[in-house]
């Protein structure tokens, strides 16, 4: 009972909404963003539909820089735009802007991998047809990529969930900074350890909904 009484529900409910918001805001931004420059990244290749070197190597370098940089350290690098965007360099929505810089570009590689998985042939067939480049875009790339690209966006979400946990360290709220402001730093293990079971039957929730959609999705 006595590790019952440890823990502050109203604070972990608290906490885990916090984590629920940062991670689904800045996964939904994160998927749109990273779906565009995934496609920037597939039609502006040497074979691609609008071959373009300049603009494929300018989004690649910017997609590999932005996943170069440590998490943690994106987070120090963003707090003006933070601060400028919410008015704080604290609490979860301080927390966005990071989370989706560091998720977008890695969502868009995993876009542009799906999208070369896409037969070529089905792309060539479009092009005889007649079809535009937007609608072989539309028509072709993303219906057939479409289980692939599920599959990415949970990745991606279960990404964001360590990346939200880690943002807690340094004042961004949720089950990451109850974990390390109350459980580690005031030696509180119940809190510790409650935390960071929650965060973990996320991630498992999380890797089940892929493997359940990628099985309903995929019928190859």
């Amino acid at each position: 009972m006595s590790w019952i009484n440890d823990i502050n529900w109203d604070q972990l409910f608290t906490a885990f909404q916090e984590t629920i918001y940062m991670s689904s805001i800045s996964l939904l931004f994160s998927i749109i963003l990273g779906l565009i420059i995934g496609i920037i990244l597939f039609v502006t290749t040497s074979q691609g539909l609008i071959e373009n070197k300049l603009i494929n190597k300018v989004a690649d370098l910017l997609v590999n820089i932005l996943r170069a940089i440590p998490f943690i350290i994106l987070m120090i690098l963003l707090i003006p735009v933070a601060k400028a965007l919410t008015g704080s360099m604290l609490g979860a929505s301080a927390a966005l802007p990071s989370l989706i810089f560091a998720a977008s570009p890695f969502y868009a590689r995993l876009c542009c991998i799906a999208f070369m998985e896409v037969d070529k042939g089905t792309i060539e067939a479009s092009k005889a047809m007649g079809a535009s480049n937007w609608q072989i875009i539309t028509k072709v790339l993303l219906p057939e990529s479409f289980p692939a690209l599920v599959s990415g966006a949970c990745v991606t979400a279960i990404s964001l969930i360590s990346y939200t946990a880690m943002a807690g360290a340094i004042g961004s709220g949720g089950l990451g900074n109850l974990a390390y402001q109350y459980g580690f730093v005031r030696r509180n293990n119940a809190i510790l350890f409650t935390a960071t079971a929650i965060i973990t039957i996320i991630v498992l929730a999380l890797q089940w909904l892929a493997d359940y959609l990628a099985a309903r999705i995929d019928k190859r």
